[in-house]
């Protein structure tokens, strides 16, 4: 895993509480394209205590060969780490895909109370599309969920990366 995240790395995006979701989920799109121009699948996760920005992170399977270095998981551990718990209670987690079954338990597991994401996953969302992971009365905990919030820029990033993923031979 990266190295976790220090409390100044984050303090180009702290910002007033009355900012939006909209704004937090642009920081999100930004480390997306990071996992783009790394060759990595374009998804980008931050964490939010308040107003300020604890962890931000991007897919990075491909350089840790870790089929476990999703956005979500990088972004719950530098989070965890920042403060100090792993309970982040009082945290939202912004990220432009709809978490797969490994992010939306680790979600559960880390007690984050609220989640805003942008594209659905018809493929793997375990949060509305496939799932209702957040929303299961037979679990202990609950998320709040905001879906669609720059869905289509979200949406526009994954698809133009796997076009050229295709045009280049790659799966």
């Amino acid at each position: 895993m990266p190295d976790p995240a220090s409390e100044d790395r984050f303090s180009e995006w702290e910002i007033a509480a009355t900012d939006t979701d909209e704004h937090f989920m642009a920081v999100a799109l930004q480390q997306a394209e990071k996992a783009a121009a790394e060759d990595e699948v374009p998804v980008g996760a931050v964490i939010v205590h308040g107003s300020r920005v604890v962890a931000a992170a991007h897919n990075q399977r491909e350089r840790l060969r870790d089929p476990t270095a999703h956005a979500e998981m990088i972004a719950i551990t530098q989070a965890a780490e920042s403060l100090g718990s792993w309970r982040l209670e009082d945290c939202t987690l912004f990220v432009t895909l709809e978490p797969c079954p490994m992010c939306a338990g680790a979600i559960l597991q880390a007690r984050i109370p609220r989640l805003v994401f942008g594209a659905d996953d018809p493929k793997a969302g375990a949060v509305r599309s496939l799932y209702r992971l957040l929303e299961d009365p037979r679990l202990n905990h609950r998320c709040e969920i905001r879906s669609g919030v720059s869905s289509e820029r979200c949406a526009a990033l994954l698809s133009e990366f796997f076009r050229r993923q295709r045009a280049l031979g790659k799966k």
